[in-house]
């Protein structure tokens, strides 16, 4: 297949992980990648081998400090007291061997998908290892130890003086990334994910809208629990196209979190596999509309590895080939060697079939809220234009 896109991968991934039994499970990258290839829509050609981050690189958007502090536990050297004051050896975030050596191929992941696409080998870059978007600049979050979205926007605006786009579509708030530009006139990020009322990390609301010079650079929608399809599409794409025409970047990065679907374990959201079809299209659209192309896509969250992940991540490297999403039958040797490991009967088709989930009683009142917020959200961008425009 003809293919104007780079896939990083390196099965170093699995790596990066807490605990057998932590939700944070690097297996959907392989799982991810081994659907693609039974799908014939992944050659050897395609794939992009990660670097290393180095340190340097990582003091892009973290401190000496903290990077210490992960190398001293990536050793088992650092006491619990210590690692509380970084976030690190949390219930969410646990110190393991070797973890400051496997964020930083995640790190580096994204770095090589960056340089792929910005010094033009590739149009478009997909690196589902990547898109940790709660790490702050001191402090470990949310199962993330760096946080390789902010390092890479960094990394740009250092090497190639670019404005940036971020687009988080994660079910949880991209909190991490929002506050490391937020006043930053030059980064524009935006967010929608599962109201902070229900969900980690309780941020995200529309009023967060950037500080100083970066006022106004800062997009929110945070939609109502149980949010289906069509509430999300709606008010995601309705936003997001205002959004680019207004800031008009040089190049989009995506964060594409997958546990916005109604099977993932920690959220509640109503998703289905509709929106990961969208998703991506729209992505493309605008990267060739507005940035010759230029677009670098994320993983993020995700923790239903078996049903949902997969299929999901798959569609947008079909998407950054194709231009359409993948249809009918999963392939049946696919099927054949995972369903001996998953714990879950595993879906047999792309699309998840009318009904999958209970009707959402309060469907008619969620819609309106999200309608809301949207409206919020254009006006909020409509006065953003407008003072611009006034100087």
């Amino acid at each position: 297949m003809s293919c104007h896109a780079g896939f990083v991968f390196s099965d170093k991934f699995t790596t990066y992980r807490f605990r057998d039994d932590h939700p944070f499970n690097q297996m959907r990258v392989i799982l991810t990648k081994e659907l693609l290839e039974n799908s014939q829509a992944l050659l050897d050609t395609h794939l992009i081998s990660p670097r290393l981050a180095t340190e340097d690189e990582l003091a892009l958007a973290h401190s000496k400090t903290y990077i210490q502090a992960v190398q001293k536990a990536s050793k088992g050297m650092l006491s619990e007291e210590e690692g509380m004051e970084f976030g690190i050896g949390t219930e969410d975030t646990p110190m393991f061997e070797g973890m400051h050596e496997a964020s930083k191929l995640l790190v580096g992941s994204t770095l090589s998908a960056i340089d792929a696409v910005l010094e033009g080998h590739v149009q478009h870059a997909l690196n589902l290892g990547g898109g940790l978007h709660h790490g702050f600049e001191r402090k470990a979050s949310g199962f993330c130890i760096y946080n390789d979205g902010a390092v890479g926007i960094k990394y740009i605006q250092k090497k190639y003086d670019y404005k940036v786009l971020y687009v988080d579509t994660d079910a949880h708030h991209g909190d991490g990334v929002q506050w490391a530009f937020y006043d930053d006139p030059n980064v524009c990020t935006f967010s929608i994910h599962e109201t902070g009322r229900y969900l980690f990390p309780g941020t995200g609301n529309v009023n967060e809208r950037g500080l100083k010079e970066g006022y106004g650079y800062s997009f929110n929608l945070p939609i109502d629990a149980f949010t289906e399809d069509e509430s999300f599409l709606y008010v995601y794409e309705s936003a997001l196209r205002e959004v680019v025409e207004f800031f008009k970047p040089d190049v989009i990065v995506t964060q594409n979190g997958a546990d916005a679907h109604f099977l993932d374990p920690l959220t509640h959201l109503s998703s289905t596999m509709k929106i990961y079809e969208k998703i991506p299209q729209i992505a493309h659209e605008l990267a060739h509309k507005y940035c010759e192309g230029r677009w670098i896509a994320l993983g993020g969250g995700g923790y239903d590895i078996w049903r949902v992940v997969p299929r999901a991540w798959a569609q947008i490297w079909k998407v950054m080939c194709d231009d359409i999403p993948f249809e009918g039958n999963l392939p049946e040797k696919w099927l054949e060697k995972w369903q001996k490991e998953s714990p879950v009967p595993l879906p047999e088709y792309w699309h998840d079939p009318d009904g999958s989930y209970k009707p959402i009683p309060r469907r008619k009142e969620i819609e309106e809220k999200n309608a809301k917020i949207l409206e919020k959200s254009l006006q909020l961008i409509l006065n953003q234009k407008r003072f611009n425009n006034s100087f």
